[in-house]
């Protein structure tokens, strides 16, 4: 099934705007495993000789193939090869998080084709030293002419135009400088962002269905704390000091203070919010220390599915503190899709319910699991490399 979304509509009304005609013909091709130049002059309103001046310039840019196989009749009555986005080029992502680091190696469709995890040394420096590393491990294997470029994301206050990690997920980690110390390692071009907004930017491109040319996004993931992406029109929005997203500073409950206050919703649905409330109703000495607290959260998910009664309060209690922070933010800029990650999605069914009964009754209000579990900062991280080879086909034209 031929698929489009509001980029390919946005074309039909301005089909003049030569870079949206770029961004329209990589967005479908992007959507569809492949298509026909009559096809995407079809879906888009961009004529067909349009359409083949521009499938010339990014396959010399080598985002765009011919496929050897199937021919189709254009609507002019010239057979017409099908055209797809150039899969074998690749690129590298690594996501950078307390306890570990992924890296992975993705292709332009989001599909992971090799991927390596190490702990996360405490050192900035030497955390930075072993993705290179592994960069130059698969550069060797893959060949140094496929990967494209590198792109990281980390937890915390990140300047992706600076590349620059301003405060990480470690009191230590303060202005790192990631772009300026892995371009001069690796010799190639290094892409920065939050762990948040690259997850976004994979679930909007490789997500559900559902989520595909949605006008607002909000990627919601709960870990050691709640952090949240905000994708307008598919780009990601970093507001003026690039913290946007800070759903766990926001205040359920009043209290005092300035940050991590006791009424803010990372002390109330985190990891380690949830792992406190059970070893309180279970009558536990102690709560998990925070090193153990994603996997402990993970594990009261699975007891509250399998039926465990302090669990399940634990899990409905949480999702009702989770729809009263989300649907704030639905009022205040009408999100219309809302994806949810983290160990609390293990026990989908039980926080769901909890959840919506907080979020108004918008028509078409899209509310659902992460579909790239435990993947989407990694591939997203990837992804940034790849939205950058993008922006540049459709500048230079």
């Amino acid at each position: 099934m031929e698929r489009f979304d509001s980029a390919s509509k946005q074309i039909r009304r301005s089909p003049r705007e030569r870079g949206e005609s770029h961004a329209a013909v990589l967005r479908l091709l992007q959507l569809n495993k492949h298509l026909s130049g009559a096809n995407i002059a079809r879906r888009s309103g961009i004529s067909e000789p349009q359409v083949s001046r521009i499938v010339a310039a990014l396959i010399k840019d080598k985002l765009v193939r011919e496929r050897e196989d199937g021919v189709e009749i254009s609507t002019r009555g010239r057979p017409g090869r099908r055209l797809e986005l150039e899969s074998a080029r690749v690129a590298f992502g690594a996501e950078i998080q307390n306890r570990k680091t992924h890296c992975v190696i993705s292709n332009v469709h989001g599909r992971v084709i090799a991927r390596r995890s190490f702990p996360t040394p405490l050192s900035a420096k030497k955390a930075l030293d072993k993705i290179a590393e592994v960069f130059i491990d698969f550069r060797n294997r893959f060949g140094a002419d496929r990967i494209v470029g590198a792109g990281v994301c980390a937890r915390g206050i990140v300047d992706s135009e600076t590349g620059v990690l301003v405060q990480g997920g470690r009191p230590d980690w303060v202005n790192v400088p990631i772009r300026q110390i892995l371009e001069a390692r690796l010799r190639e071009p290094v892409f920065l962002d939050s762990n948040v907004r690259a997850a976004a930017l994979a679930e909007y491109n490789y997500g559900s269905w559902g989520v595909h040319g949605s006008h607002c996004l909000l990627y919601v993931l709960v870990d050691e704390g709640v952090g949240m992406g905000i994708l307008l029109e598919g780009k990601v929005y970093y507001g003026p000091r690039m913290a946007a997203g800070g759903l766990g500073q926001m205040v359920i409950a009043a209290s005092s203070g300035r940050y991590d206050r006791s009424g803010c919703l990372e002390l109330l649905v985190s990891n380690p919010a949830i792992c406190e409330r059970y070893s309180a109703l279970a009558g536990a000495q102690e709560p998990p220390s925070l090193e153990e607290a994603t996997a402990r959260a993970r594990q009261i998910a699975r007891l509250a599915s399998n039926g465990d009664m302090l669990a399940q309060q634990v899990l409905e209690e949480s999702g009702r503190y989770l729809g009263i922070g989300i649907a704030n933010v639905v009022w205040a800029i009408d999100a219309e899709v809302i994806v949810i990650d983290g160990a609390v999605t293990h026990a989908w069914r039980l926080i769901e319910p909890p959840l919506r009964a907080q979020l108004p009754s918008f028509r078409g209000l899209l509310v659902e699991p992460s579909a790239l579990r435990g993947q989407a900062a990694s591939i997203g991280a990837a992804m940034l490399v790849w939205s950058r080879e993008f922006m540049r086909a459709c500048s230079s034209t």
